[in-house]
């Protein structure tokens, strides 16, 4: 987590380089003099660049600054305010998927302050499913039907889930397992009107032909996504055939997506273990008999979820990295 503190006097100051000191981040003060940095540009800058602003004064100089760049909960860094004297500290934005919650108290046990901890799911003592879901290493699709499942939770009425893998661990109260209708479900595959959550775990192997632009790569990945109703946010990587290496396209392509990209040879690729989709050709070209989806599961370090998929010269497979979700997060 990057996280910019901010501070507007000599007291403010020296609580925040207190807090940098234990959870590290950058530290200015805001003010005319050389040196010191404008309200207004700090805010804008931080807001972007990094994923948590505290304030170190009053609540209200917060949130008029941050106030005209609030967009959504699934993109807005968490915001934590403490007053100079270290009596409070108080999460004014993000508190969930932001992280802004557990911050404050992070924060909080440096100084001695009192986290104030607003949420209702926090004050009541049940399940907050953004939560959850941030601890899971899961992307939310849909987080505007957030309110819906915390909704029926402080309601005290049942909340059905779903889920592609086994959750370790005794469900939160009013939590029941159904595939029919559920209100949330942790998969890859998005289908119904449920929360969706997706877990960051993918990894895309692609194949190409030589010189295969960007654009090329894209239509076919769109192509690939809708035909298996996979949601792109549960991939965070991407692998290749280290002939590939230079390929502008694919370089481009998975700079586009934010996807660090591995290269193989075609060695190591023929090591990998599993069952897989072969090809004479390939084999002729690269010296092994299938690149997406060989090189999908050395770089996940697990098994394959969709197999070889071809479109316009490209080839994609799709690979997950163990994981493991836990009811018990909290505890472990």
């Amino acid at each position: 987590m990057t996280r910019a503190y901010l501070a507007f006097t000599a007291k403010g100051l020296a609580l925040a380089q207190k807090l940098a000191a234990a959870y590290s981040g950058s530290v200015a003060r805001c003010g005319h003099a050389p040196g010191q940095v404008g309200l207004a540009d700090w805010t804008a800058r931080q807001f972007a660049g990094s994923d948590a602003l505290i304030f170190v004064g009053a609540v209200g100089i917060a949130v008029r600054a941050i106030a005209p760049h609030c967009q959504s909960k699934a993109s807005d860094p968490a915001v934590v305010v403490l007053d100079e004297c270290g009596h409070f500290a108080v999460p004014i934005l993000s508190g969930h998927l932001g992280g802004a919650n557990n911050l404050a108290r992070a924060l909080a046990a440096v100084c001695g302050a009192v986290p104030v901890i607003t949420t209702a799911t926090d004050a009541i003592g049940v399940f907050a499913v953004d939560e959850w879901a941030k601890h899971q290493n899961c992307a939310v699709l849909e987080p505007e039907r957030i309110k819906l499942v915390s909704g029926a939770l402080l309601a005290g009425r049942p909340v059905h889930f779903a889920s592609d893998w086994p959750i370790a661990g005794t469900p939160p109260a009013s939590l029941t397992e159904s595939a029919d209708a559920p209100d949330f479900a942790l998969t890859l595959c998005p289908a119904g009107d449920a929360l969706h959550l997706v877990p960051r775990i993918g990894v895309l192997g692609v194949g190409c032909k030589r010189g295969t632009s960007a654009g090329t790569l894209e239509e076919a990945f769109a192509a690939f996504c809708a035909a298996n109703r996979l949601a792109l946010q549960c991939i965070t990587a991407a692998a290749s055939i280290d002939l590939k290496q230079n390929e502008a396209g694919l370089l481009a392509f998975c700079q586009d997506h934010g996807w660090p990209v591995q290269f193989f040879p075609a060695e190591a690729l023929r090591a990998a273990p599993g069952s897989f989709t072969p090809s004479a050709f390939v084999q002729s070209v690269t010296g092994v008999d299938n690149v997406c989806e060989r090189s999908a599961v050395l770089a996940a370090g697990g098994p394959l979820v969709f197999h070889k998929y071809a479109r316009t010269g490209v080839t994609f497979a799709l690979a997950v990295r163990p994981f493991a979700p836990d009811w018990r997060w909290q505890n472990v």
